[in-house]
């Protein structure tokens, strides 16, 4: 049976993800209060802030603000998208 949560993403209850996606204090937040549903919208969110600004994931700056992205993206409900980003058109 999956696990649910209170998804604060979402504003619903869903199926929770498996394991703490992240290290640490805040990997046990996101995997307490946000769906696998969530979780995977922000992969697809990041993987495109990733490579429209070419950031270098070895920089620990990059690295912060991506994080600091996720957190706004996942508990603030911010409307996040990488700059420059045109959707494919059907």
């Amino acid at each position: 049976m999956a696990r649910l949560v209170q998804c604060v993403k979402l504003k619903k209850e869903a199926e929770g993800l498996d394991y703490p996606p992240y290290p640490g204090d805040l990997g046990v937040k996101i995997w307490q209060s946000i769906s696998k549903e969530a979780w995977i919208a922000w992969t697809e969110i990041q993987t495109r802030i990733v490579n429209e600004n070419r950031l270098n994931l070895a920089d620990a700056r990059a690295r912060k603000y991506l994080q600091q992205q996720m957190e706004s993206y996942l508990f603030e409900d911010a409307n996040i998208e990488a700059q420059g980003y045109v959707p494919p058109s059907n």
